[in-house]
């Protein structure tokens, strides 16, 4: 069934002992597109299949995520730099290096922009979908569940114990239309026990709240660097249902990029590309047609 609903060859980088899965199809200008928790490189099949007959569509599966390896802390630190430089090394293995277009969501946007920040120059274009890459903003308070799971014995147990983040997403990640039993088991089936769990529960650990806190410094480095895409042509497909991403960060990002074109869903959650993926995937493909003003 997974086959037939990801129907892309499997590629593999040796990353520091590790394999990084990673879909590479198509030719043409690259599309970078990056997932976030507890999501993997399925999220983006449809932007894949719309795109990659004129572009090159490369869609990494994050180290403990997908269909990539899953190591335990011993073999891996599951932080913010590490995703960014697992991001640069394959990249630089694939030898792209201009004209990206960057589609981001959730943990993906810090990712991508943190990618960004550091080789601005080769950004052509911009993609965000329900995601941040700053602090929470001042008027949205951190959710209940997410300070569980981040803060608590009780946290570790349910998500990695039970996969009560992956499941629970696949369920309130939605709003539109419930996911079918077929997408949801794709969505769940990579985090299928306690030890291939972890990165599920290290990235909600690693969300900076207060200084001090690591990687805090780095997403201010990253918010930092945002005005150097000021002149980037950038759109924000945004579901307004989501209940971390939501108004709040819609609302810094049309303070960061004033420029962007938007398109609000009311209606979705925050797995946009499932509540929405024919409008959302129909303006994206526009959105690559469209040619840079000189």
């Amino acid at each position: 069934m997974l086959d037939t609903l990801f129907p892309f060859k499997r590629n593999y980088l040796d990353r520091n002992g590790h394999k990084l899965q990673y879909v590479n199809e198509g030719q043409g200008e690259p599309v970078v597109m990056v997932h976030g928790n507890p999501s993997w490189s399925f999220y983006y099949r449809n932007v894949v299949s719309a795109l990659s007959d004129n572009h090159q569509c490369i869609v990494p599966d994050h180290i403990g995520c997908g269909l990539s390896d899953k190591p335990d802390d011993s073999g891996y630190d599951y932080t913010l730099k590490n995703r960014i430089d697992d991001l640069e090394a394959l990249l630089e293995h694939l030898d792209v290096k201009e004209n990206i277009t960057l589609v981001v969501h959730d943990w993906g946007g810090m990712i991508g922009m943190g990618f960004a920040a550091r080789y601005p120059e080769r950004i052509k274009k911009l993609v965000i979908l329900n995601t941040g890459a700053f602090h929470l903003p001042k008027a949205k308070p951190f959710p209940w569940a997410l300070w569980i799971c981040r803060n608590t014995l009780l946290g570790t147990g349910l998500v990695r114990g039970f996969n009560a983040f992956s499941s629970i997403a696949s369920y309130v990640g939605v709003k539109r239309k419930p996911m079918s039993s077929e997408i949801r088991k794709a969505y769940v089936a990579p985090f299928n026990s306690w030890a291939n769990r972890i990165s599920t529960l290290r990235f909600v650990q690693d969300i900076p709240l207060k200084e001090g806190d690591r990687n805090y410094e780095l997403v201010s480095e990253i918010a930092a660097s945002l005005p150097k895409f000021a002149n980037v042509p950038t759109m924000i497909c945004w579901g307004l249902k989501d209940f971390v991403f939501d108004k709040h960060f819609l609302a810094q990002w049309k303070v960061e990029m004033p420029h962007a074109t938007v398109h609000e869903f009311a209606d979705c959650g925050h797995y946009i590309l499932e509540d929405a993926s024919d409008e959302v995937v129909a303006h994206i493909t526009q959105f690559m047609t469209e040619d840079i003003p000189a």
